[in-house]
């Protein structure tokens, strides 16, 4: 089977993952650190905010069943893209909005639909980056919500497309 690739940063990774995970055409997801200058960060290294690293979280997934731009949809229904400063109670440069992207492909997609907001009306705190190393995070972060039996309090759901 054919895979695809790629990387969020919404807030806190758990809820990030959260959705990503229960999204049909989803293999696998995993929580960890992406854009920093630091090799090797920790979570309590990140969780300062001075690695440069945004809480990240890789989503591997089947392009026959789902597709990259669906993705974006969920990325941008799941999380307050407008706020500048971390997400929701999250304040701090590691909860910032970003999506890394893996190609030319992704990057126009992503534009694509920062424009699509932008002309809603929204003022679009997502940055685009290009991926780095995606650094996976200590394990107990791993499926956070699905191990505790809850789910996220900074991520809800809400269609926009």
């Amino acid at each position: 089977m054919q895979t695809s690739t790629a990387y969020f940063a919404s807030g806190c990774f758990w809820g990030t993952e959260y959705h990503f995970m229960k999204h049909a055409g989803v293999l696998s997801t995993a929580v960890g650190f992406m854009g920093g200058h630091k090799e090797f960060p920790t979570y309590p290294e990140v969780k300062t905010g001075t690695t440069g690293h945004l809480e990240t979280v890789e989503v591997v997934y089947d392009p026959q069943v789902t597709s990259y731009e669906e993705l974006v949809k969920l990325f941008f229904e799941t999380h307050d893209f407008t706020q500048l400063d971390g997400q929701g109670p999250d304040i701090g440069s590691q909860y910032l909005s970003a999506i890394f992207y893996l190609s030319p492909q992704q990057q126009e997609v992503a534009k694509k639909y920062v424009d699509i907001l932008t002309e809603k009306g929204y003022e679009v705190a997502t940055s685009l980056r290009p991926a780095e190393r995606f650094w996976m995070a200590e394990d107990y972060h791993q499926q956070y919500y699905e191990h505790k039996g809850t789910t996220p309090y900074c991520h809800i759901y809400r269609k926009i497309f």
